[in-house]
């Protein structure tokens, strides 16, 4: 794949015939307004647009998307802005567009037969869920930034979440997916079959992709039965071992059953307990690790309760699990949530955080935990892990908070450093980078080591082949030398 071209600046003339295409709420330029589509929600990519694009429907999407690429114009697509790695922020350069579809924001239809659900690319995947279960459905995908996340860069990062473990990722829930490519065709394929072996799954192309092949415009997602009965408990253990333990106990009383399971360090449940308001621990004492487990059927009668007690007695008796609360309402069990999923908030409030979305198989995830927070106190004395994250499919969230007292800035400068030394230990132990939030602007200096050869080559004929002109988010994913324009960062 050669080097791409610098993008060009878009024109007079070419923003004339967007405004004309899109009208006044579908084309920003004044700088204030267009500013908040420059950094993401870290606030660690500043970049700059010359204008953001808001297209009400697919016909419009693809338009703009045909003129910007006919003028060479680089375009970033961008969801609910979410992204933790800058994979939806322009470069500093100023000369690319963003292309926002919060516009594009129906729940077109629910098939309760099917159990599907069509849904434009601009719908929040907190609406999304709302919709499935005023249908007495459920979409299972859950992530802790749901309420701003839109379903087009849910799919674009192949995001993962809570409900893997049983559902699994976002890839396994697309049955249909229309898509514009970077010359403003549109991947018509929006077909709701379980089985359809004609030719390549094309549609799989742009999961994952992160904008770099084309931007998604409507998907087709399954979704489940509601669940009639849910039990959930917060278990306090000695160390990641005996999370693992347990997770095998309830694995081995009924698979099927388990909806969550959720591992969270001591030192991440001190910062939430202590900086988040309204978080407070509804056990005895502390302990060094935790686990949220979330058991769900749709079976009528189902007594989850039990199942739940019995794995917990157990587990009580043999030491594996040293105290534990259920909750009785599902108030308390939302309390119980509000601990797992504010960990992102309370590393924010204790200072500068370096975040490590990484994977290994599930039995190595102690292993991890142990030799990562070593490695990285050693590296930076006074330095707070606290990993968290989906211990039952091996994806933990091995965020690292800046020793008390250290300045931000220099902290953060030691991210490659430190994501290196991580990675280290996570290429060891037979695991992957980035599980779920993609590779974005963060992480492209990885690939050449690991996806290298045949694996990067393919994917480099693949995006030269979709994108030859590399208008569609340049910078991400791909190494910095082919893709240079990477936006402002901190570190």
């Amino acid at each position: 794949m050669p080097a791409c071209p610098a993008p060009n600046a878009p024109s007079a003339d070419l923003l004339s015939r967007l405004a004309a295409l899109l009208g006044p709420a579908g084309l920003l330029t004044e700088q204030s307004d267009v500013e908040p589509f420059c950094t993401d929600w870290r606030a660690l990519y500043h970049g700059r647009a010359a204008a953001v694009l808001r297209p009400a429907n697919t016909a419009e999407l693809a338009q703009a998307v045909a003129l910007c690429a006919r003028d060479g114009v680089a375009m970033v697509p961008q969801g609910g802005n979410t992204s933790m790695v800058g994979g939806a922020t322009p470069d500093a350069s100023g000369r690319a567009v963003v292309i926002c579809l919060s516009r594009m924001n129906r729940v077109r239809r629910i098939d309760p037969v099917d159990l599907t659900m069509e849904v434009e690319a601009g719908v929040t995947l907190k609406a999304a869920q709302d919709a499935a279960r005023d249908a007495g459905l459920m979409l299972p995908l859950s992530i802790s930034s749901e309420g701003s996340a839109q379903i087009g860069g849910v799919l674009a990062t192949n995001a993962g979440g809570n409900n893997t473990v049983r559902y699994g990722n976002a890839r396994e829930l697309v049955l249909g997916l229309e898509a514009v490519l970077p010359d403003g065709q549109v991947f018509h394929g929006l077909r709701r079959l379980r089985k359809d072996n004609t030719g390549y799954a094309l549609r799989q192309l742009f999961v994952g992709s992160e904008g770099t092949l084309g931007i998604i415009s409507t998907a087709i997602l399954q979704l489940q039965p509601q669940p009639r009965a849910v039990e959930a408990a917060l278990c306090a253990l000695a160390d990641p071992a005996a999370a693992l333990a347990l997770f095998a106990a309830f694995r081995a009383q009924d698979p099927a059953l388990i909806q969550a399971f959720e591992y969270m360090s001591g030192a991440g449940m001190d910062l939430v307990t202590t900086l988040v308001p309204g978080a407070s621990l509804p056990l005895s004492e502390p302990a060094p690790a935790y686990v949220l487990v979330e058991l769900a059927t749709p079976r009528a009668n189902a007594d989850l309760r039990t199942a739940l007690e019995d794995v917990l007695g157990a587990a009580l008796e043999d030491g594996t699990v040293s105290d534990a609360v259920i909750a009785e309402s599902e108030g308390q069990r939302l309390a119980l949530w509000k601990l797992r999923e504010e960990h992102a908030e309370a590393q924010r409030r204790a200072g500068a955080s370096i975040k490590n979305d990484v994977s290994v198989p599930v039995s190595h995830v102690p292993d991890l935990i142990a030799r990562a927070s070593a490695a990285c106190v050693a590296l930076v004395p006074g330095i707070r892990p606290a990993p968290f994250g989906h211990i039952g499919d091996g994806n933990i969230h091995f965020n690292l908070v800046q020793p008390e007292g250290m300045d931000p800035a220099a902290f953060l400068a030691m991210d490659h450093r430190i994501m290196d030394t991580v990675a280290d230990i996570v290429r060891d132990l037979d695991g992957s980078f980035s599980a779920e939030h993609g590779v974005g602007r963060l992480k492209p200096y990885m690939m050449p080591d690991w996806r290298g050869g045949a694996e990067l080559a393919t994917m480099r004929r693949i995006k030269e082949a979709i994108d030859p002109g590399c208008v569609m988010n340049p910078g991400a994913v791909f190494p910095s030398d082919e893709q240079p324009d990477a936006p402002a960062h901190p570190g």
